[in-house]
């Protein structure tokens, strides 16, 4: 009778090599998750720090000043809305977008730093921008149409990065329309300088030197280029934070020889009351309703 050597349970091959692999990855993985370094934990690291809920300035006088913190919004058309013209509806603000190489890195973020459009138009750290003095101002004063200045990221975690562009080449444009790229920097040069215009064409020079207001539609050009800070609502971008949409610095003119809603920016600040955000979010006066509520119609009718 011959004796049965070998069994179904009998381990063949290299098992013993592939149990303490095994064991060692489990291993590295439970210290990882001790420490934080899962590719998961640092991911919702950061979106908790740039997530973070921030606080806009008040302006006492409605003006806008050197070291305020506002945000910038591109406001929805009415126009395109009805005639469904525009791939998104709604407002969008300005956001930073950082790299894949941020997730796994725990400390500031680092230049250069990506620049996109987001639907959320809450106040958080990602869209928070504060205006900076590049000619010698003093924090507090007011700013002048055509004036040089700066829109800065917050303190803490964003690092302190510049909104910068610069002519486009071939090897350096925005990704999707290869238009002039916009980005973030961490030194304050000449091509970190923008400049407020007024919006209407017609008034813009009886306009220049005044004091800038709040909350009012205004454009935002690029110093040395000349060009206008835009959002392409037609190339979405996927980032970390969903489905935002392409900036960059192109003027777009319409048939009226004027620029396009693309370029129409809103800076936002606090509202001193305690039941809203902005105060983009205030009720309009009844008379700026009823006189919404005719155009709407006149448009419909037509």
């Amino acid at each position: 009778m011959s004796l049965r050597t070998f069994a179904p349970s009998v381990r063949v091959g290299n098992w013993n090599e592939d149990v303490s692999l095994e064991e060692d990855l489990l291993k590295d993985f439970l210290e990882k998750r001790e420490k934080g370094e899962l590719l998961i934990q640092k991911s919702n690291y950061l979106k908790t720090k740039i997530l973070q809920k921030t606080e806009l300035s008040i302006p006492k006088d409605g003006f806008l000043h050197f070291g305020e913190v506002v945000i910038l919004l591109n406001p929805e058309n009415r126009e395109e809305t009805l005639s469904n013209t525009s791939p998104v509806h709604g407002n969008v603000t300005l956001c930073v977008s950082p790299a894949e190489s941020a997730v796994h890195s725990e400390s500031l973020l680092e230049a250069p730093c990506g620049i996109s459009a987001s639907t959320n138009v809450k106040p958080h750290v990602r869209n928070a921008f504060v205006i900076t003095s590049v000619d010698g101002s003093a924090l507090g004063e007011t700013l002048h149409y055509g004036q040089n200045f700066a829109l800065r990221t917050t303190e803490g975690f964003m690092g302190h990065l510049y909104l910068t562009s610069d002519q486009k080449t071939f090897l350096k444009c925005s990704k999707k329309s290869c238009l002039q790229e916009v980005s973030l920097t961490n030194k304050p040069l000449y091509q970190t300088c923008w400049q407020i215009v007024y919006l209407d064409p017609q008034l813009r020079l009886e306009h220049e030197g005044l004091p800038v207001p709040a909350n009012t539609k205004v454009l935002i050009v690029h110093s040395k280029t000349n060009q206008c800070l835009a959002v392409l609502r037609k190339y979405v971008l996927w980032t970390f934070f969903g489905k935002d949409y392409e900036v960059t610095a192109h003027t777009f003119l319409n048939a009226h020889k004027a620029e396009g809603n693309e370029n129409h920016w809103i800076l936002v600040t606090g509202n001193p009351s305690d039941d809203m955000d902005t105060m983009f979010d205030r009720p309009k006066p009844p008379s700026e309703q009823t006189e919404d509520a005719e155009n709407k119609g006149s448009r419909y009718s037509q």
